[in-house]
């Protein structure tokens, strides 16, 4: 979407399970990104040196997939760096050098790619937990946008996560102020609701209530605040498409097929 606004754009998965990698790259590109052995072209491959003790983060190798996007390809060995990570976390605060080196170096690496593409937005894709990892993914983030459901699990997700990502946040500018010139402010702003249900441009009724304790626990649980505006949080409702199937009509009129694959609707 960014990109059909002329945006250019480096996509960066840092979930460990690679999602995003394996959702825009085909399985015969993504083997030869995984081979047996090292994999120098993946997000592991770009800091791996650095904890493995043999050097510094090196140049992340970023996917042509269009003209103006770029993914940084994400890779399941980022989960052996998670004890690294986790260690050197407090020692931020005691000003030691390795440790800023290790909690920044996503911010190096995709600071320096967004460089080379010449990148006007760079997006960072995150796992679902609260792990060393997406720490230090948040560490190399201007903002941050949460993707919810109107569901009890999305509920009780944010008023798990809004603590956290408050005590990161001030534990990290207590980190800076010992060096000058790490960035990464963890902004929140906003969270995009998914799988929406309307009918009759209504929530239906089993969403309507989740929908309406969201924007509370977002301001509460992530913003620290109080309710606040219903909705001023939310950027955008994403409707869920599970209910659209095949429908054929009357002879002589055009036959439309509607599809929910990718949330697409195609017609012929």
């Amino acid at each position: 979407m960014y990109r059909e606004l002329n945006y250019r754009v480096l996509a960066v998965d840092l979930d460990p399970q690679s999602n995003l990698s394996v959702m825009t790259l085909d399985e015969d590109r993504l083997e030869e990104l995984w081979p047996d052995g090292d994999h120098r072209e993946t997000l592991h491959g770009a800091v791996a040196p650095l904890f493995s003790g043999t050097g510094g983060v090196r140049e992340a190798h970023i996917e042509e997939l269009s003209s103006g996007l770029g993914p940084l390809v994400g890779d399941l060995a980022l989960s052996r760096i998670e004890d690294d990570l986790s260690t050197e976390w407090p020692r931020c605060l005691e000003g030691k050098e390795r440790a800023f080196r290790v909690t920044t170096a996503f911010w190096r690496v995709v600071s320096e790619a967004a460089v080379r593409h010449e990148a006007e937005v760079a997006l960072i894709d995150v796992g679902p937990n609260l792990g060393a990892i997406n720490r230090a993914a948040l560490v190399a983030s201007s903002h941050v946008v949460a993707p919810v459901a109107p569901d009890l699990f999305s509920l009780q997700g944010l008023k798990n996560l809004g603590p956290t990502l408050r005590q990161w946040r001030e534990t990290w500018k207590k980190a800076v102020a010992q060096s000058p010139g790490a960035l990464g402010e963890m902004t929140p702003v906003g969270y995009v609701l998914m799988q929406h249900a309307e009918r009759l441009d209504r929530p239906t009724k089993a969403y309507a209530k989740w929908e309406r304790r969201l924007p509370i626990a977002y301001r509460q649980s992530v913003l620290g605040e109080g309710a606040g505006v219903v909705d001023a949080d939310r950027i955008r409702a994403i409707k869920h498409y599970r209910s659209l199937m095949p429908m054929a009509m009357e002879a002589r009129k055009p036959m439309f097929h509607l599809t929910n694959a990718d949330g697409a609707i195609g017609a012929h």
